[in-house]
């Protein structure tokens, strides 16, 4: 009996020696230490009221699924995995965004979109030199811009909008050789736009409406080989004209310098082979409308509330996509063209709006019949004079803002409702298909339309085949213009119906990984027409939920649990060496030798070999 609780105890204290190794290599650090201690020290300079990291107290970053941290797969050449994405997008964070942000060194995206965040932006983001996307519009932020932002060697999208930053734009940017979106509205940026961004060879979009810049327009801009978007509206260029090199930019898709003080003439832009779409309302504009014949692509054309003077030019009946011309409170004189109407033939979707109000027009030449998609406002002109025409010099009712809101089709299917989570698609080809969408909060910043009706069937087309999605898996839920002009959309995705010849009624953990990272790392080609876009949220009902945990449900995570298991069996085991020796040393206590000639020699630890040398033997 003693020798098999010997052996027993051998045994015990080898797995006890074993499950110490498992555990301490589990302890082994899987992410750099140094973005560990990053990360920690970014967590306490935030306030996170819903307890959404709270995740980030367990386990390794990179194995442990914390929050919003994403990991490249591979380990690096020192060993270790690095951060590669923080995807904190309106997780109702506030505080202060930490100095030791600088020491994620391989982080490629930085996202802490639609959250309460103050403070000032910390000039370490420069020296994360892998970034590619820093986002951090929709906070509270202050201060000024870091010169370090400058020297961000990879940086493709600059997004700070929303918040409140102050100060000029750094002459470094102008380093950016790489940046296509520099997205900066609405904050309270000052001084004068720097002459030295005119060499950023990859600026595509330049969005700095609503700020306190002031100064003059950089007739420099007109070098810039790829910008589509010039977006300057409610600025101060008191005294400055629109600079005439303006003309020579030869991709430039959209114009928009609304109520920016500006005064002169407005430039031929005619030579612009693609503008769509033009707004230098609300200035001191004067002279004349420019003869020159713009786009055929134009879609939207608002020059009121100047000084212009002179007629309505001829060539303005000649505008294909035309949805709106507006020139209302200005000085214009001459008659109304009815070939501005009579000249197209509008589809049922398709909308026209002609605002002429407070002018000098005298009269229309040729019918005043109007199509019933077409609205044309006369009132405080001389012509309104006529009897004839008192019909449209009435006061401006709702028709337009009832043309632009969204139409919302109710199904008609079996009484019984779909499960919590689920609802019936609109647009699948099944009737009354039941299913668990994806949700999306979705904005277009600057699109190069008014009216949305006309173009809603290219933009289903545009998203999916963006997303690699069939048509009919996007239900556009609303759709709403605010204010910039911008529109917000509610967008909702359902799977497919069918998967390898079985009914699916949700997506798979892959695809929804693969969906919300086209969104989040902003992989859907850009559109001239749609402009650029943003993500407002991404919302997971109850099935998906486990694929981006935002608040873990239980308080443990896989990892940990491992540990605490491994931990409990290593006590376990111990504890059970321990009895086992005290036992075998109170037997071996009690225990009285027969015969002198009776011998027990010790060959190895824990067991011993008795036998006797009697005469017998």
């Amino acid at each position: 009996m003693f020798q098999n609780w010997t052996y027993l105890a051998v045994l015990l204290v080898g797995l006890c020696c074993w499950t110490s190794a498992v555990i301490g290599a589990k302890d082994d650090p899987i992410t750099d230490p140094i973005e560990v201690k990053a990360l920690q020290e970014i967590k306490k300079s935030l306030i996170d009221v819903n307890k959404n990291l709270s995740s980030w107290n367990r386990g390794d970053p990179c194995t442990s699924n914390w929050t919003g941290v994403l990991c490249f797969n591979t380990t690096k050449e020192d060993g270790y995995q690095h951060v590669r994405e923080l995807q904190l997008l309106n997780l109702n964070l506030s505080g202060e965004l930490s100095p030791e942000l600088g020491r994620l060194s391989y982080l490629e995206i930085l996202d802490f979109m639609w959250n309460n965040i103050s403070g000032a932006i910390p000039k370490e983001i420069g020296n994360i030199k892998s970034l590619v996307l820093l986002l951090l519009n929709g906070n509270q932020l202050t201060g000024s811009l870091p010169e370090e932002l400058g020297y961000l060697p990879n940086l493709d999208r600059i997004q700070i909008d929303q918040n409140h930053i102050s100060g000029p734009l750094p002459k470094s940017f102008a380093n950016l050789n790489k940046t296509k979106h520099f997205h900066m509205n609405n904050n309270s940026i000052s001084g004068q736009i720097p002459p030295e961004l005119s060499r950023l060879p990859m600026l595509v979009h330049f969005l700095l409406d609503n700020n306190n810049l002031k100064g003059y327009l950089p007739p420099e801009f007109s070098r810039l080989p790829s910008l589509l978007i010039l977006q300057l509206d409610n600025n101060n260029f008191e005294g400055t004209t629109i600079p005439a090199s303006y003309s020579n930019m030869s991709k430039l898709l959209k114009l928009s310098l609304r109520n920016c003080s500006l005064q002169g003439q407005i430039p031929d832009l005619s030579r612009i082979p693609k503008l769509g779409y033009l707004d230098l309302s609300s200035n001191q504009l004067n002279g004349t409308i420019p003869p020159g014949k713009l786009s055929s692509n134009i879609t939207s054309i608002n020059l009121s509330n100047n000084r212009l003077t002179g007629t309505i030019p001829a060539n303005y009946s000649d505008f294909p996509k035309l949805q709106r011309l507006l020139i209302a409170n200005n000085s214009l004189n001459g008659s109304v063209s009815s070939t501005l109407w009579q000249s197209r033939t509008l589809n049922a979707n398709e909308t026209l709006t002609l605002d002429f109000e407070n002018n000098n027009l005298s009269n229309i030449s040729g019918s005043s019949d109007l199509p019933a998609n077409v609205t044309l406002w006369l009132r405080g002109n001389p012509l309104c004079s006529n009897t004839n025409l008192v019909n449209l010099c009435g006061s401006k009712s709702d028709i337009e803002s009832n043309m632009q809101r969204s139409a919302y089709n109710p199904l008609e299917c079996r009484p019984q409702s779909c499960p919590s989570s689920y609802e019936y698609s609109r647009t699948s080809p099944v009737s009354c298909f039941c299913a668990a969408p994806l949700l999306v909060g979705y904005r277009l910043k600057s699109p190069g339309f008014s009216y949305f009706h006309q173009y809603k069937t290219t933009f289903e087309d545009y998203i999916t085949s963006g997303l690699n999605l069939h048509p009919y898996q996007l239900d556009i839920e609303s759709f709403m213009w605010i204010k910039g002009p911008r529109l917000s959309m509610y967008l909702k995705f359902f799977p497919v119906y069918e998967v390898n010849n079985k009914t699916s009624h949700v997506f798979n953990d892959s695809e929804v990984r693969r969906i919300r990272a086209m969104f989040t790392g902003w992989d859907i080609p850009d559109s001239d027409l749609f402009g650029p876009y943003e993500l407002l949220n991404f919302t997971l009902l109850e099935p998906y939920q486990h694929v981006f945990p935002s608040s873990p449900k239980s308080g443990i995570s896989r990892g940990v649990l491992v540990g605490v298991i491994l931990g409990g069996i290593a006590v376990a085991v111990t504890l059970s060496a321990i009895v086992s020796l005290f036992i075998v040393r109170f037997y071996m206590r009690d225990y009285h030798p027969i015969s002198k000639r009776r011998h027990c020699e010790y060959l190895k630890s824990w067991e011993y070999l008795c036998f006797s040398r009697d005469s017998s033997s």
